[in-house]
């Protein structure tokens, strides 16, 4: 046998272990054979060749058993062709062990009997002889099939789970990808009218949003981020919008517990976006957000006051990017809820495995 073949093995990673293993097997069945037979070296030669004769069948039949394996591992799944695969596996190793097991158990009779010659051997009673060997046979394959059929079962169901993750994971980052251009083309859309409006605001705008877009590229490959981080960020991008609006925009934080929970980067800019867009501004009619903290949910609420023309969203970009975001990340979903006088948003706080 080569070296590649107890390489590719699952069982026997090495001709030691190959050997060592078959001859544990040979060794117990002469214990149960003769257990007295071990007492003396003259028991132990008397049951040399009943040893010898088990160590080769047991070679044979657990070798044939491996390759029967490992050929139709290459060719027929279990996942696919299960009906297939057992009657071929089964069928292929109990004529192999038949055959081999007849062989075997002829030429232990030719060479331990006296008196049997190749001329008058009794090839019906061999048959006989062969039965038991091929019972054990068919136990090692019934091993074999069991442990063949798990082996392939659970690298399926790891190979499906990391396609799975892989897919969450390819779904989330396009999602987040879609907001990062997204919150740079609203900004530079408000620049732009600010511009006509006062020079002095734009600059400072500018100078705002460049401290702003560096926490929206830090976060771009994080899945979740801390709620302070988040936290302070929506006040950055109030303040951004304070600039815009002054008096005619008022907002209030009132976060205290932000230690161990985190949120999907960027829902609450989406959020505060999304009620600034939606909503009138003005010295009349000031927009109210409220930010704060309830058990382990952050609410966001503002003040219903709808424009009197409705702003149709280009990007697809809102609140149904949250709420896919979250059904990647957990169970748990934002909850929304309008009343007469608010638009009220529930977002779940979340926490990392183990924290």
């Amino acid at each position: 046998m080569s070296k590649d073949f107890f390489r590719s093995a699952t069982i026997f990673n090495s001709a030691k272990r190959f050997f060592l293993l078959n001859f544990g097997i040979s060794t117990i069945l002469m214990l149960l054979f003769c257990p007295t037979c071990f007492l003396s070296l003259e028991g132990i030669l008397s049951i040399a060749p009943d040893w010898i004769f088990s160590f080769l069948m047991s070679s044979a039949l657990s070798l044939g058993g491996f390759k029967v394996e490992e050929y139709y591992n290459k060719r027929i799944s279990w996942i696919e062709k299960p009906v297939k695969r057992l009657i071929l596996t089964a069928a292929s190793y109990m004529i192999y062990s038949f055959i081999v097991s007849y062989i075997l158990v002829s030429f232990y009779v030719l060479i331990t009997v006296d008196g049997v010659y190749l001329r008058n051997i009794n090839w019906i009673r061999m048959l006989e002889n062969t039965l038991m060997p091929t019972f054990v046979a068919l136990i090692i394959i019934t091993i074999f099939i069991a442990r063949s059929w798990l082996y392939e079962w659970r690298s399926a169901a790891i190979e499906a789970e990391q396609l799975k993750s892989e897919n969450i994971s390819s779904q989330y980052q396009s999602l987040k990808d879609q907001l990062n251009p997204h919150f740079l083309f609203n900004s530079l859309n408000v620049l732009s009218n600010l511009v006509y409006e006062s020079a002095d605001k734009s600059a400072e705008f500018i100078q705002q949003l460049s401290k702003i877009y560096r926490y929206v590229l830090e976060v771009q490959q994080e899945e979740l981020v801390g709620l302070d981080r988040e936290i302070g960020f929506a006040e950055n991008y109030l303040n951004l919008q304070k600039i815009r609006f002054e008096g005619s925009l008022e907002y209030f934080i009132d976060v205290h517990q932000l230690k161990g929970y985190h949120l999907p980067p960027l829902s609450l800019q989406l959020l505060l976006e999304n009620a600034i867009k939606h909503n009138i501004a003005s010295l009349e009619k000031p927009l109210k957000i409220m930010i704060e903290q309830t058990d382990s949910n952050l609410i966001v609420r503002n003040i219903l006051q709808p424009k009197l023309t409705k702003e149709e969203s280009k990007t697809g970009i809102g609140l149904s990017n949250i709420i896919k975001r979250y059904a990647l990340l957990s169970n748990q979903s934002p909850k929304f809820t309008e009343t007469e006088k608010e638009f009220i948003v529930e977002l779940p706080l979340l926490k990392l495995n183990g924290a």
